[in-house]
């Protein structure tokens, strides 16, 4: 039976981003919102739409009882889970399959397989996939622990096995630190996921963060859609990404790629999913995790393979064969993706609300935005502050890096702070330029990423462009002023 209602269990961006799918597919989409949401674009642009009411997450977007109700009612066949929420919860999945609903993803015992991290690294370790040096028994005595981190060496890290987002971790630079580290992420570790299990590793210095694209069918084909490099992060979060990684070259590319379409074809995956992988200096590189689901970052895959993910979700879902060869899978060009966040990196990245007062648009081609937000639409803190994705493709890394940074200009997200003109920053710096791009790139950077201090004179000239531009807003050339301002970004008075 072919699929032809998707109950999308999710929100915003990435909501839309399967509607679109959907609709190319002749297929139904049916999306949730809450009532601060009713006029958002995911509430609208799909066929159907039910709204979930008020309250916290857990009665809401979170609560499964709600969901399948609506699922019910809306005669959808399949569920997309998207990514966040429910989307590699196996419980969720297993009901799912009560229900008599195709879910789009893998199955609960890949989930929970490579949801911990302490069994994910067994697994790994019996199929032969490079791990760090470290400890991950069941054995969570505080003696033990401590013999096994002064095995693996200082620095090591301290890591929740259930953990995921930085929570439940901790650097140990020496010895005498080991103890209360310990004792804080056993603690984080409890409060954010019930499980205060940790592992120990050698933290590897210097390193960068490589994650590969598979998709695999249950007719045994597994193949994967090269790699993203995600290094460049804060709070554990990321947001640059880019492919191809200019760390790799043809033959890393292929050890590490076929390396995580090995881990595939050994717990029977299906679906989307993305293996990560720490790389050294020395260019070795160790599994670190498996995410059972589609990547925000999806999209910069899309754009150098010229394949549909989520498409390809759907058929996998449906029961269809993969007809792609590893062989007809090429990368083209170079993309890039920036997340465009409510927040303020000038005061430690927290937070912002507001209204989106406009978003912009642009004439470059190959630039792409998914984005959740509209004109009008309030920005709060009720759920993650990622307000857009922006992504462009070029023939090389210096054209994307060029093209992204005109796009930055284009999506101006007014009415509220962004990050924006940190990710120009991010963009122009040196360190980027040259492919430096290390997971402690942000800390690294920390100076030559602050604003600058505007002169007398840029003051001078911001106060006469604010005039100009005032004066312009009631006129039919409104835009000429527009341009004026990209010399000043990244300035402050």
């Amino acid at each position: 039976m072919s699929i032809k209602k998707i109950f999308i269990a999710n929100r915003g961006e990435i909501a839309i981003r399967v509607i679109n799918s959907c609709r190319l597919k002749g297929i139904k989409s049916v999306t949730i919102y809450t009532e601060a949401e009713k006029d958002y674009p995911h509430a609208y642009l799909s066929d159907e739409a039910y709204c979930l009411g008020e309250g916290p997450l857990s009665e809401t977007y979170l609560n499964q009882d709600l969901l399948f109700e609506l699922v019910k009612k809306s005669g959808a066949d399949a569920i997309h889970p998207g990514y966040g929420f429910l989307s590699e919860n196996s419980t969720f999945r297993n009901r799912a399959d009560k229900e008599g609903v195709i879910f789009i993803g893998p199955s609960a015992d890949a989930m929970e397989l490579m949801g911990s991290k302490k069994e994910s690294k067994v697994a790994m370790e019996k199929a032969g996939i490079p791990l760090i040096p470290g400890y991950h028994g069941d054995d969570q005595s505080s003696d033990l622990l401590f013999e096994k981190a002064k095995e693996v060496g200082f620095p090591c890290l301290i890591k929740a096995s259930a953990g995921g987002g930085g929570k439940g971790m901790r650097i140990v630079e020496k010895e005498s630190d080991f103890e209360e580290a310990l004792r804080a992420a056993k603690s984080e570790a409890m409060k954010a996921f019930s499980d205060d299990k940790v592992l120990i590793e050698k933290y590897i210095v210097n390193p960068r963060h490589i994650e590969v694209q598979v998709m695999s069918d249950r007719h045994g084909n597994h193949l994967h859609f090269f790699e993203r490099e995600c290094s460049i992060q804060r709070r554990y979060q990321k947001i640059v990404e880019e492919t191809p990684s200019v760390a790799l070259d043809d033959k890393l590319r292929k050890e590490i790629c076929e390396t995580a379409v090995k881990i595939s074809k050994a717990i029977n995956y299906e679906g989307a999913g993305t293996v990560e992988f720490i790389l050294g200096e020395d260019k070795k590189f160790f599994f670190l995790e498996m995410n059972t689901r589609l990547q925000v970052e999806h999209p910069i895959t899309e754009m150098v393979t010229g394949h549909d993910l989520v498409d390809l979700q759907i058929r996998v879902a449906n029961g269809e064969k993969v007809t792609l060869k590893q062989e007809d899978i090429k990368q083209t060009g170079h993309s890039i993706e920036c997340r465009i966040y409510a927040e303020d990196p000038d005061n430690d990245f927290l937070p912002t609300v507001g209204t989106v007062e406009n978003v912009g648009s642009s004439t470059l081609s190959g630039v792409r935005l998914d984005c959740g937000f509209a004109v009008g639409n309030k920005v709060t803190v009720n759920f993650d502050p990622m307000l857009a994705k922006l992504v462009v493709h070029a023939p090389n890394r210096e054209q994307a890096t060029s093209k992204m940074l005109l796009a930055l200009d284009d999506f101006r997200f007014a009415g509220l702070t962004t990050n924006r003109d940190y990710l120009k920053r991010v963009l122009a710096n040196k360190n980027f330029i040259e492919g430096k791009t290390l997971t402690s790139f942000v800390e690294v950077n920390k100076e030559q990423l602050q604003p600058r201090e505007l002169t007398d004179r840029q003051k001078a000239l911001a106060v006469i462009g604010c005039l100009v531009s005032k004066s312009a807003s009631t006129s039919t050339a409104s835009n000429v002023t527009t341009t004026s301002w990209d010399h000043l970004v990244g300035f402050r008075n």
